[in-house]
């Protein structure tokens, strides 16, 4: 089940929602939790098994460390959910390298035809980091461990945020498991930024990803350059529309049912470095490996080589982290290469550099490494990247840009649409409406009623994408 489909918005969330809201304060979490495994298994199955298997291997765990086992508690649940992270991503990705390896230097390899592909359950990236956090705060006596195990499981399986993020930490919502605020207010405010992020997904990020599919599935002898430049600039947007787009449900979810997650994302295009892009972009997983790899390894207290490494190290892990292709390691290392770059003292150069300069720099790198996000294959991103800096015209006729613009007027509006909205835009009309509202200019109720007919002109309009069937699933489900 997903946020953007017909049965989650018309049927699963009013009905989960409503019994919620019916049911006393010490029930809501058992609703939660309930709800939770409904929607992960309704696609999912029996794999919901290994979700919970993870759940209750971390409260264990957490008791274990509370009654003095420290060690042993962190070292059983580290082991576990790595464990059930290799064998689910990576047994795959293993086996087809031994299998490449050993027939590349000759020797009999038909031992790998008869073994079975494992299947990816949805989502194990997210949770089995966010239920690892857990444990390694309760070894840090950031937080004490909790006996309730409803509240745990409820933590753990949270739909709002369980598949794709954010990688909601126990250390930042444990109170709220106890006390929600649910308000009016943060209700209202929960179902303006789930239809935000809905209309991100349905309007911009759907209709990016079928120039962007087009193009990239495309044999790259017939594009030409300017064509490999449109579909990774719409790859560009689709992704950050569809991931910052569900991280923006999940929020709005979250309020709805009383949390207040911390924000994902912050207008990561708009960033003036590669530092500062990560800062911007998949907030809770760059805090996630600051504070339990980068740290931990000796983050920026080691000597400068030792620092470099460090980087190196955690690059290629979020590059692993995002899936079990050589196409995401290189992704990282692509990243962390620019990052001990600016390190080392490029950043100081790139500070004087005329502000624009500094941000196409930065889109230049960040784009052009969505090119190994994106492809099929290492060769195909490489070929892909080459595409992009030869100039060539390919087979299409000069004229096919005119042609495929003036036939998809949608997808040129939806376009301008989204390079608008890659900027602050929203948030800049937001602070000058409020300013006009203090010095009298307009009234509160006046912006209230703006917004609410904006809002509910493109919900509408975005519900007639989901009533025909245009699906396009989140790209972050793969992780």
């Amino acid at each position: 089940m997903v946020f953007s489909s017909a049965i989650f918005v018309f049927l699963f969330l009013p009905v989960v929602l409503i019994i919620y809201y019916i049911f006393p304060h010490k029930f809501k979490n058992i609703i939660i939790l309930f709800a939770s495994l409904i929607f992960y298994s309704w696609g999912e199955k029996l794999i919901v098994l290994v979700m919970i298997s993870s759940t209750i291997i971390d409260y264990s765990c957490g008791i274990l460390i509370s009654n003095g086992k420290r060690r042993l508690g962190l070292i059983l649940s580290i082991a576990a959910n790595l464990s059930f992270l290799g064998f689910f991503k990576y047994f795959n990705f293993t086996f087809e390298n031994l299998h490449a390896l050993i027939q590349f230097i000759g020797l009999d390899n038909s031992l790998f035809y008869n073994i079975p592909k494992i299947a990816l359950p949805i989502g194990i990236s997210f949770y089995t980091f966010q239920s690892m956090s857990y444990t390694i705060d309760v070894y840090n006596g950031n937080v004490s461990a909790n006996k309730n195990f409803i509240e745990f499981a409820t933590f753990v399986t949270m739909f709002p945020q369980l598949v794709a993020g954010p990688i909601v930490r126990y250390i930042d919502i444990h109170k709220q498991l106890k006390h929600k605020n649910l308000s009016i207010q943060h209700f209202s405010q929960g179902i303006e930024r789930f239809i935000i992020g809905l209309i991100k997904k349905m309007l911009i990020a759907n209709t990016c990803a079928y120039i962007a599919d087009d193009v990239f599935t495309a044999s790259i002898g017939e594009i030409s350059s300017m064509w490999a430049w449109i579909g990774i600039i719409a790859y560009s947007f689709q992704i950050y529309f569809d991931f910052s787009g569900y991280s923006d449900m999940a929020i709005g979810l979250g309020k709805m049912f009383g949390f207040d997650f911390l924000e994902n994302f912050n207008y990561p295009y708009i960033s003036k470095s590669i530092r500062e892009f990560w800062r911007r972009w998949h907030i809770s997983l760059s805090l996630w490996f600051r504070d339990y790899l980068y740290i931990p390894l000796g983050g920026s207290r080691v000597k400068q080589s030792r620092v470099y490494t460090n980087l190196i190290i955690v690059f290629f892990i979020t590059g692993l982290w995002h899936g079990a292709s050589w196409n995401f390691v290189v992704w990282g290392l692509f990243h962390g290469l620019f990052i001990v770059l600016e390190r080392i003292g490029f950043d100081k150069i790139l500070k004087r550099l005329w502000i624009p300069l500094q941000h196409i720099y930065t889109l230049l790198i960040v784009v052009v490494a969505w090119g190994f996000f994106r492809a099929d294959s290492l060769a195909h991103s490489l070929s892909y990247i080459k595409k992009l800096f030869s100039f060539s015209n390919g087979n299409l006729p000069i004229n096919s840009y005119l042609v495929f613009f003036h036939s998809n007027a949608e997808s040129f509006i939806i376009g301008t649409i989204a390079i608008i909205f890659s900027i602050p835009v929203y948030r800049k009309t937001e602070e000058l409406l409020s300013k006009k509202v203090k010095v009298g200019t307009v009234t509160s109720n006046m912006v209230k009623i703006i917004r609410l007919l904006l809002i509910l002109s493109l919900f509408i309009i975005t519900l007639s994408y989901i009533a025909a069937n245009t699906y396009n699933p989140f790209i972050y489900y793969r992780f």
